[in-house]
């Protein structure tokens, strides 16, 4: 079998049927299989006692409970005891089935926020965590190894295999109401519109609103649809215009969206303005130290706002910073206390829950801020501001020439001395190359490991300053 199998930040993707095939997932299976099956055998590893389950899940795209089947084959094959979620499932809850069942590890058949032609495969360690390079380094040599070997696998007709199902739900809503103060939110009779693009994120997000949160809600797109209505399921500004124009209209207070599998956020003001995951990460590290007194630190990512930084030192918070990915942010959730972990493509999770992504606790921590302070979630950022100043971010894909990108890439790996005749003040590589500028305004660039384009990263004071550095950052790419 030829086929490359690469796990990047989140993952092996790729587009059905081309590259994300039925013997591709057995052959990557396997290679899962054969470390899991070397970690039991290891006295030092954490899962050397544990019983060999293995939690099994997918989000709502074509052929997920056939590709969580095909898992499941080749794991039994293996010696492992697969339990598969009944429904398609948000990655949150399977992380926290794995840590609630004391599993080895779980498998999600997930492409998260990608079009509907896109599949994938995530897997996760005994933790909940997403599996760190490390690991996904001896799985893709195992996959390696076996490929080389001639590794076949005869499977049954595909989905007919049988594996014991299991409901996640309870277990996890059990969990959130310990992390959600449903009381409060209860008393504030709150009108929320909610997009849940289709996604896994039905029946969880609306249903602890409803139930647990009294509030009156208005789903979107709570039907099942592979297409996911022909748009990417991704709750940013594009993806949650329709409850925008319905929140303008005076119809909810806010709005608050899931992707395709839950684990990201989107969330929309009573003014109608889409809020950026910079800022509710703020806002939720606000919150959480002010209304709830929790202790401990704050960590994000490299690219992620530095109004973070900002709202950290004024309420005297500790600041960490990680590589893009949050299997980072997730692995120092597990070793210190950490009040909130998240990054600006729209993960967050808190001290006491999993170390990984999870949209539906954003969601409700938004909710629960409203409900505290009485006030709108642009209020409450604008008070914020006052104190802190005003933080304008944004991202641009730049295409580059491959032939180009490598002498691009020494360029900035040598450094800049200024950014569109702005002093560097300090240059960091912890992951890409980011250029801190006077006043706490900064760049960076990041290398797309699967497109030939490089992400830019901005942040200004100012709405005016922000597009001067826009236009540098362009010169800069354009050589």
């Amino acid at each position: 079998m030829s086929i490359s199998i690469k796990f990047g930040t989140s993952g092996w993707r790729g587009l059905i049927a081309r590259d994300f095939t039925f013997d591709g997932v057995r052959l990557a299976s396997q290679g899962i299989a054969d470390y899991l099956n070397a970690e039991r055998a290891n006295p030092a590893s954490p899962i050397a006692n544990r019983k060999p389950v293995v939690i099994l899940g997918h989000d709502t795209r074509f052929l997920g409970r056939e590709f969580s089947l095909a898992v499941a084959e080749v794991l039994t094959a293996n010696g492992l005891t697969c339990l598969l979620c009944q429904r398609d499932a948000p990655t949150p809850v399977i992380s926290h089935t794995i840590r609630h069942r004391k599993a080895i590890g779980g498998i999600n058949m997930t492409a998260s926020h990608n079009p509907a032609e896109y599949q994938g495969l995530k897997f996760s360690t005994y933790n909940g965590a997403p599996a760190t390079p490390e690991v996904t380094k001896q799985i893709e040599a195992n996959i390696a190894k076996r490929q080389t070997e001639g590794w076949t696998f005869k499977a049954v007709v595909v989905g007919t295999f049988a594996c014991k199902t299991i409901d996640p739900q309870p277990d996890y809503f059990k969990q959130i109401r310990k992390l959600i103060d449903f009381a409060t939110i209860r008393k504030a009779k709150l009108k929320i519109a909610v997009e849940l693009m289709y996604g896994t994120g039905r029946g969880y997000l609306d249903t602890l609103l409803t139930e647990d949160g009294g509030a009156k809600v208005t789903t979107f797109h709570n039907e099942l649809n592979p297409l996911f209505g022909g748009h990417h399921p991704e709750p940013d500004a594009h993806g949650m215009e329709e409850v925008s124009k319905f929140v303008l209209a005076g119809k909810a207070q806010f709005g608050l969206g899931l992707d395709g599998d839950a684990d990201r956020f989107g969330v929309v003001d009573k003014s109608g303005v889409w809020l950026t995951p910079n800022q509710i990460l703020a806002l939720a590290l606000y919150h959480l130290k002010k209304n709830r007194g929790w202790t401990g630190a704050v960590v994000r990512t490299v690219p992620t706002s530095h109004q973070v930084d900002a709202v950290a030192e004024l309420l005297g918070v500790q600041l960490h910073e990680t590589p893009v990915g949050f299997k980072y942010i997730g692995a120092l959730m597990e070793s210190e206390p950490i009040i909130v972990g998240g990054e600006e493509s729209g993960g967050l999770s808190v001290k006491g829950h999993v170390p990984e992504k999870d949209g539906v606790l954003a969601c409700l921590l938004m909710a629960e801020l409203v409900a505290t302070e009485k006030k709108s979630l642009g209020q409450i950022l604008k008070a914020l501001e006052k104190q802190t100043g005003e933080f304008h971010t944004t991202r641009i894909n730049v295409k580059i020439n491959p032939e180009t990108k490598d002498a691009l890439l020494g360029k900035l790996k040598a450094g800049l001395s200024d950014v569109g005749g702005i002093p560097v003040e300090k240059f960091i590589t912890t992951d890409g190359f980011k250029f801190l500028l006077p006043n706490r305004e900064w760049v960076a660039f990041r290398a797309s490991g699967t497109e030939p384009l490089i992400r830019c990263y901005i942040e200004a004071k100012s709405a005016k300053q922000m597009k001067k550095l826009e236009t540098a950052c362009r010169k800069i790419l354009a050589g």
